[in-house]
């Protein structure tokens, strides 16, 4: 659903403070909304012991990008290469994926992944890129593929030599299906085995016309339709998908996904939606043969009766798993976190990484050897925003804090910032706004 639709569904108590935090459309960045429910104190913030060093040392990073350009995704390959891409206007009002490799300060010439004029952009649900150890390149991005604004699909394409070529689109999902299908996590499952798991609207799309409204009024309520879906396939080298699976019958309709790879296989967080509109982040894992059930990270018991654009993170290694959302759950916007020892079993009690009427979430999470990094979008006063980074150790104490950048974006018009590990540093991507345009930017972290 989109996110212009979520926001009719919520009451009109939530309108202003929910309108100094848009801008910028066409889908670029979570416009977040407020949540019903009662007060409950902030979520403690553990005592501090040994703590590895803060990063602290910002380093602007020029970027490939030209004006206009948004919608960043950043990788780091397996042998630590960084790789960008984004999408920028082409010709005829149509609108083209780029991507180029990071060669020390520098970038190599970018290269067109595609085009068209029937792409469907969203500030929330961006396109994503992915290289697994074969050495092949995974990219998708969102096409229209029916008579309704909201109906299209995700069209995944392979590259087997570094994206001088790329297979022909293959949509994700039955041709012909309703509705959205949109954001989308991969993963590494095998040495040529892509995992991808994705937002899924057919069992909603083929819900009566009464119960479920397509176009720009989406129904957000389960009142008779059917809900979005969670759903999983793996593709094999020759871009043919493998296998695939319906993994939750009911989660939010516009929340980012994301997953992790540990050593009892993949892990997928995402935003579920239970009876009562309930909003709490949910966890599924693959151990290569079967999944999981669905079980909540944490039962906060948000209660918001639209979509809050706002998904989790989730980074691991080894066994174990860290998890961080955003919540309203405590009348407050509030970005907690969570551990997990035994690879997304069991959590530990989260705490709170941050509250207050500041906090726009839009989190971003690496792991980085004895560090956790995590990243959010705050409010900076005078209509501007902050990128703020924090760094932890593995339990998810505090040892320092830094501003990033300060943004003149509004709203939406941020994106979804992008945070990476490598080379000793934190590397991280946004859009911003420069002469009424979108304009990528970057920086480093030491």
């Amino acid at each position: 659903m989109s996110v212009r639709a979520s926001m009719r569904r919520v009451a009109s108590r939530f309108a202003v403070r929910l309108s100094s935090r848009l801008g910028w459309s066409a889908l670029c960045l979570s416009g977040l909304l407020v949540a019903c429910g009662g007060q409950q104190a902030a979520l403690p913030v553990q005592p501090a012991a040994v703590l590895p060093p803060a990063l602290t040392q910002v380093r602007e990073w020029p970027l490939p990008a030209p004006a206009g350009a948004a919608q960043p995704d950043l990788i780091v390959t397996t042998d630590g290469r960084r790789l960008l891409s984004w999408v920028e206007p082409a010709a005829e009002a149509g609108h083209r994926l780029q991507l180029a490799w990071a060669e020390g300060e520098g970038w190599r010439a970018p290269i067109t992944v595609a085009e068209g004029a029937d792409w469907f952009l969203n500030w929330a649900d961006t396109p994503h890129i992915h290289a697994l150890p074969d050495d092949s390149l995974w990219a998708h991005w969102l096409r229209s593929t029916g008579p309704s604004r909201m109906d299209y699909g995700i069209d995944l394409v392979r590259s087997g030599d570094g994206g001088r070529t790329w297979t022909p689109p293959r949509l994700v999902h039955p041709a012909g299906t309703r509705g959205d299908h949109g954001f989308v996590t991969f993963w590494t499952q095998a040495d040529d085995q892509l995992g991808i798991a994705w937002l899924d609207s057919r069992q909603k799309a083929a819900a009566p016309v009464s119960a479920t409204t397509h176009g720009d009024n989406h129904n957000d309520s389960h009142a008779g339709g059917g809900a979005m879906m969670l759903r999983a396939a793996l593709y094999g080298a020759r871009a043919q998908q493998l296998a695939e699976w319906p993994l939750d019958a009911s989660t939010c309709d516009c929340c980012t996904t994301s997953s992790a790879m540990t050593r009892r296989g993949v892990v997928v967080v995402y935003r579920g939606r239970g009876a009562g509109e309930i909003r709490d982040t949910r966890i599924v894992r693959f151990d290569g043969k079967a999944w999981t059930p669905p079980r909540d990270v944490h039962t906060d018991g948000w209660h918001m009766p639209a979509c809050p654009v706002n998904g989790p993170v989730v980074a691991a290694h080894g066994d174990d798993v860290w998890v961080a959302w955003y919540t309203e759950a405590g009348g407050v916007p509030e970005l907690r976190a969570a551990h997990s020892a035994d690879a997304g079993d069991h959590f530990d009690a989260p705490v709170t990484l941050a509250r207050g009427g500041q906090v726009l979430g839009r989190l971003g999470m690496a792991f980085a050897g004895d560090r956790l990094l995590a990243t959010w979008l705050e409010e900076a006063g005078a209509g501007e925003q902050r990128i703020v980074l924090g760094t932890y150790d593995p339990r998810w104490r505090r040892s320092g804090r830094v501003d990033v950048a300060t943004l003149a974006a509004r709203g939406r018009a941020s994106g979804m910032p992008r945070l990476r590990w490598a080379d000793g540093a934190a590397w991280l991507v946004w859009t911003d706004v420069q002469d009424g345009k979108p304009r990528l930017k970057g920086a480093s972290v030491r």
